[in-house]
């Protein structure tokens, strides 16, 4: 399925978000402000994903982005990289069954090839064992960058046809989330206001929502919170508000 561009077109929105994208940010100060370690935080995390999964799919939102671990994240000490990789491995063995029995479809985007072959091999098999779920489509990025994403792209065009000029056509259906419509919502928790290299492309008019929540305190009343903000909002596009309240067809682009 073909999905709008918002540079394009004017995509389809409504009061619920159809596409929320989060970074997750803050479980290494949750733990440290209770004398925890740091993986105490991944873990704890943990169990907020699952909740926002459910609480997302409640509220009618159809697909969920979470930037769980960067391109840059490699740059963590090598211990606790080593945990993270143990604890995504859990998660995937523990979590899919539970995501397919509430029809949660799971997608995993970015540079995988770079971790263990068993998480590749649990990738594989939750994206297959999903894949025909359409409740709430979950996306986990994993080693994942948006300059990667967009410079992977156009080497694929490049390989389609090294002669064809590279339009936002051709190279937007060789982005790594092709499958899903923009963001409508992004959330960042943690405090920090910064996009960090996610989803540089599909960014482009989504609404963005920064709290001071650390990643494993972002519940139910959170995401809520997040939502209302996005309702308040008036999605342009580029038009005006008078356009908006005269409701003025707008041309396409192209």
């Amino acid at each position: 399925m073909k999905h709008a561009s918002s540079t394009q077109e004017v995509p389809a929105h409504g009061e619920v978000p159809r596409h929320i994208a989060i970074i997750l940010d803050g479980n290494g100060r949750w733990a440290r402000s209770r004398m925890l370690p740091r993986i105490a935080g991944h873990r704890r995390g943990l169990e907020a994903v699952r909740a926002t999964v459910q609480n997302c799919a409640d509220r009618g939102v159809e697909y969920l982005t979470l930037f769980a671990f960067s391109s840059e994240n490699w740059r963590r000490p090598a211990e606790e990289v080593a945990l993270l990789m143990q604890l995504f491995q859990a998660a995937l063995s523990s979590e899919v069954e539970r995501m397919h029995r509430n029809g949660v479809r799971l997608k995993v985007v970015g540079d995988i090839r770079r971790f263990d072959p068993k998480i590749r091999s649990l990738v594989e098999q939750g994206e297959r064992l999903t894949a025909e779920n359409r409740r709430l489509t979950l996306t986990i990025a994993a080693n994942y960058g948006g300059r990667w994403d967009i410079l992977q792209a156009a080497e694929r065009c490049r390989a389609e046809d090294p002669r064809a000029p590279i339009t936002e056509e051709r190279l937007s259906q060789y982005l790594s989330m092709s499958y899903a419509p923009e963001p409508d919502l992004f959330i960042r928790t943690g405090g920090e206001q910064r996009v960090s290299n996610f989803l540089l492309w599909q960014l482009a008019y989504t609404e963005l929502f920064f709290t001071d929540a650390l990643w494993p305190d972002f519940g139910a009343e959170a995401l809520e919170a997040a939502i209302a903000s996005y309702q308040r909002r008036e999605r342009r596009f580029g038009r005006t508000s008078e356009q908006l309240q005269e409701g003025v067809p707008v041309p396409q682009a192209g």
